[in-house]
Parts: structure tokens; C-alpha cells; sequence
């Protein structure tokens, strides 16, 4: 994709809040970067993270589609990978169909046990806001890495 076509989907008014957020909160361990995510993820270190957060992921409904979702088979052994024994992934959706395909994958992972749910551990999204609105269920999903 074009630099300037990727320049135009950044959302700098979000950007900014964030950068304003980790100022505010004297954060020192918050990096950010613009580009697709699992290709940074390729970069990162084995064993280098403490957790990967993926709140409300864009749901892919479409059979043809569901190549494009974040949480495949492929990208969750990768973030696997990236995470240190224990370390934690917790995915949040309002897509009943994703959450099932989530928790499929999810639990088919060597690496990774259930670590329950946790509503409070994350803010609210304006994502989950919407899919509350609708009616849609909310689901959070936990895994530690155990090897």
C-alpha cells in the first residue's frame, strides 16, 4: 500500500490522546508505532513481551474474509513466540462468531492455557460501546503462555 494511502487511515485525533494518556501517567515503557501490527510483531524479540492486548479487532464477518482476522492459527503462534513463559494475551470481542473462532484457535495452541476471564482488566472501547448498543455480548478471552 502507498505511504500516502497509510498516512490517510492513521487516526492522529486517536494518536494523540494516546500519547497524551502516557504523558499524563509518566509512562516510560509505552512505544508506539504506525504501521500492520503482525509485521511488527515480526521484529520483536522471542520472549520479549509481558503481554499482547487486542481489544475488538475488526471481526472479518465474511467467510472470504476470515483469512484477514488478527486471531489465525499463524499470528497467535507468532505473538506466542514474542511473549515470555506466563505471559499474557487477552482478546476482547463483540462478535459472538469471532469470540468461537477466537477460543477455538486460542485453545489450540500448545503454548497457551485458558487464564479465565477478567472484565475489569481493560478500559471500555468505543467499539464495545457500539457493539453494547446493539445487543451484542461481550467476550474476554485470557491465555497465559505455559511453554
Amino acid at each position: 500500500m502507498p505511504l500516502d494511502s497509510l498516512l490517510r487511515r492513521v487516526r492522529w485525533g486517536n494518536l494523540a490522546r494516546l500519547l497524551a494518556l502516557v504523558g499524563e501517567q509518566g509512562l516510560t515503557n509505552v512505544r508506539v508505532a504506525h504501521g500492520d501490527a503482525m509485521e511488527l510483531v515480526h521484529r520483536i524479540a522471542p520472549g520479549a513481551l509481558d503481554a499482547v492486548h487486542i481489544f475488538f479487532p475488526d471481526p472479518w464477518p465474511k467467510a472470504r474474509h476470515h483469512k484477514r482476522r488478527l486471531i489465525r492459527p499463524d499470528n497467535v503462534a507468532l505473538l506466542r513466540e514474542r511473549l515470555r513463559l506466563g505471559g499474557l494475551v487477552h482478546c476482547a470481542t463483540d462478535w459472538p462468531d469471532y469470540a468461537a473462532a477466537m477460543i477455538e484457535t486460542l485453545d489450540a495452541d500448545p503454548g497457551l492455557a485458558r487464564d479465565g476471564e477478567d472484565r475489569d482488566a481493560r478500559p471500555e472501547t468505543k467499539f464495545e460501546r457500539r457493539g453494547r448498543e446493539a445487543g451484542r455480548p461481550i467476550t474476554d478471552l485470557r491465555y497465559r503462555r505455559v511453554r
